[in-house]
This record gives C-alpha cells, sequence and structure tokens, in this order.
C-alpha cells in the first residue's frame, strides 16, 4: 500500500539521499587523490640475466665505496638491473640495505653479505620459491672455503678496482651465516685482527663471492635450471632429535651449531691447576712447540670466568674443545692436548692454533704438530 508524501518529506528524504551520495563521492574522490599519479611496480619484480663475474667486480668494489658487505651485495644487482632496465629497478636506493653491514649494524649477527643476497632474491622470487633459493645461498656461504680460488685470482689477475690488497688470502670454512662467527673463524685461521686490511679485503671478496654465486642461482631459477643442492648439515639434525619440535621443541636453527657451541655434550679434558694468584689474563705458549705426540697448554685468569679453549686448524675448523663454556675462579691451569680430535682420532702434522676466551679476554696461540 503506497502511502501519501508530503511535499515536505519529499525534500526531506531527497536532502538524505543527496548527501550520501555526496559522501560516497567524496570518498571515492580521496581514494582516487591518494592513489592518482601513483605507479606500482608488481611483485615479484622484473629479472634479467646477469654476468655472475660482472656483479662480483661491482660487488667487491661497492664494499670498498663506502656500501659495505650487505648493501654492496644488494647494490651490485639494483646497479646491473638499472642499466638493463631503469624502470622501475632506477627507483631503490641500495642504501636501504646499509643496516646490514657488520652483521646489523655493527652487532655481529646475519653476515651482510647473505643478508643482501636474501633481500635481492626475496625482491625478484615468489615467496613459494625464495626459501630453497636462499637456503641454497646460505648453506653455500657456510660451508664453501672462502674467499673462494676465483676471488684470490681477480686480486692477482689484477681485476678489482680497488686495489686495497694484493695476492691470495687465507680460506676457511665459517660453518655459520653469523658474522661473528665467520669474522672470527677467519682472523683465526689468517692469524690477523678485525682492524687489519686483509680482513676488511676478505669481507670485500666475500662480498663479491656470495654476489656472484646468488647470480648463477638466480639465473639458473629463471632458466628453469635450478637444482637445490642443499640438505641441513648432519650435526644440526642429530642436535635438533633432542631440540626440535618432536621433543624440547626450544631451538630453530639450520646453522652447525659447533662453531659458537663447541661439544656441548663433551667433558673437557683434564685441568690442573698450578697458581691460585695470577696477575692477568694470559694464555701461554704450549710447551713443547713444535711436539709430538702431547703438548701441555697453559692459561691464568685473575678473576672468576666462563673459561672456552678449544683447538682450530688452519681453515679455523674446530678440532679438539679442551675447556667447554665451564666456570672456572681465579687462578693459572693447564692442560694436556694429545693431537686427537672430537673423535678420539689423531690429526695429521700441520699448524693449528689454540684459542682461549674467559669473560672479555680472548687470545690464540698458534702450534707446530710434527710427525
Amino acid at each position: 500500500m503506497k502511502e501519501n508524501l508530503t511535499r515536505k518529506d519529499f525534500l526531506v528524504n531527497a536532502s538524505k539521499a543527496a548527501i550520501g551520495v555526496t559522501a560516497i563521492a567524496s570518498l571515492a574522490s580521496l581514494a582516487t587523490t591518494a592513489t592518482a599519479g601513483t605507479k606500482v611496480t608488481a611483485w615479484p619484480m622484473p629479472y634479467q640475466t646477469l654476468d655472475p663475474e660482472d656483479i662480483r667486480l661491482r660487488a667487491h668494489h661497492l664494499y670498498w665505496a663506502d656500501k659495505d658487505c650487505c648493501s654492496g651485495v644488494f647494490g651490485a644487482f639494483t646497479q646491473a638491473l638499472t642499466e638493463k632496465q631503469p624502470d622501475p629497478w632506477g627507483g631503490i636506493p641500495m642504501e636501504v640495505m646499509l643496516f646490514g653491514r657488520g652483521g646489523g649494524n655493527g652487532w655481529g649477527t646475519l653476515c651482510g653479505t647473505v643478508n643482501g643476497a636474501a633481500a635481492i632474491i626475496s625482491l625478484v622470487v615468489n615467496k613459494a620459491d625464495s626459501g630453497k633459493l636462499i637456503n641454497e645461498i646460505w648453506g653455500w656461504a657456510s660451508a664453501e672455503k672462502l674467499p673462494s680460488d676465483k676471488a684470490n685470482q681477480a686480486s692477482i689477475d689484477g681485476k678489482y678496482i680497488d686495489k686495497k690488497y694484493d695476492g691470495a688470502l687465507t680460506q676457511n670454512i665459517s660453518g655459520s651465516v653469523l658474522c661473528h662467527a665467520s669474522v672470527t673463524q677467519w682472523c683465526i685461521a689468517a692469524q690477523k685482527k678485525v682492524g687489519d686490511i686483509e680482513r676488511k679485503e676478505r669481507c670485500a671478496r666475500l662480498a663479491g663471492d656470495v654476489a656472484a654465486k646468488t647470480a648463477e642461482i638466480l639465473n639458473a631459477y629463471f632458466a628453469q635450471t635450478f637444482v637445490s643442492t642443499f640438505v641441513t648439515d648432519p650435526t644440526v639434525a642429530q642436535c635438533q632429535t633432542c631440540h626440535g619440535a618432536t621433543l624440547l621443541n626450544n631451538v630453530m636453527t639450520q646453522m652447525n651449531c659447533t662453531p659458537c657451541h663447541g661439544a656441548p655434550h663433551g667433558a673437557s679434558e683434564v685441568v690442573e691447576q698450578i697458581s691460585t694468584t695470577p696477575k692477568e689474563y694470559q694464555l701461554v705458549q704450549n710447551y713443547p712447540n713444535p711436539f709430538n705426540p702431547n703438548t701441555t697448554i697453559r692459561f691464568s685468569i685473575p678473576q672468576a670466568e666462563k673459561v672456552h679453549l678449544a683447538v682450530y686448524d688452519l681453515q679455523g675448523t674446530l678440532v679438539k674443545t679442551l675447556v667447554n663454556h665451564e666456570d672456572y675462579n681465579a687462578g693459572s691451569f693447564q692442560t694436556l692436548w694429545d693431537a686427537a680430535n672430537e673423535s678420539g682420532n689423531k690429526v695429521s702434522s700441520g699448524i693449528y692454533f689454540v684459542r682461549i676466551q674467559a669473560g672479555n679476554y680472548v687470545q690464540s696461540v698458534k702450534m707446530n704438530l710434527i710427525k
């Protein structure tokens, strides 16, 4: 049944309708204004095949051009891709990744080189596939002897723009993507300090290595020829039987645990206290040296500390944990190393390093095993 509308009712209802239309139009106008002139680049962003060796040299140069490790790797790609396709790559500043230097603003966490590599992979590869590519480059960086032979040869051949250090550098296997573990173990193997030019050049060459490998992986992925070779480290798999989701469920990692934790369930060697009144921290040269088959290692701490004492080879790989993060009172101590590794097998002749960490005190001594 129709109701009779007065002229007044009609005008009121018409006004309400007009107000509603105006409000909707205003919201639409705001939305249009917010997006007007804005060009949105679709993700994943476009990728084009790159020359890995060109990317290597770019990353090495950018490291020394004040872009450091993370932005250096990332920038090598954005720079090269901008030359091929200015839109959209020209609008991405490589400096967005500067935070990754030194393992994240000097915090020693994730190595800047693999951080930058993961960033570029995440930009050009969908989420479903990016994980396996990131695992590939991170696993490679952990297990490869670096700087690579190609990186050292590029220096010998004079290919780098920035010639800060000529010739081959010491190589080692980090076993970790942590900046702290990677840099420290290299310094031990090379007998260099963090501030030395050789260490800085090592990280520049590492940036080149990781960038070149990332280019290889991306080229293969987009050519549909990529085959994943990454497998979880057996040591990690063993740790996860207890610490993973099936039992304790308190650890989530793909990293080998031993570079930082040594043999966490292994007993320390027999350590004898020989004094209770040391005046300073000290790791004494082993005696005898050269040695065969045993050598005595002595250390002193002037106050109670948690002590870690371990032997490493020239590549910075853990050979034997002698004292495993145990609490010691002030004193001087000695222990014997019988030239055996964690498995109890005798190691071959060569140069080894014993390293102590007691509180903030860190020191290492070179030992020579002769058979």
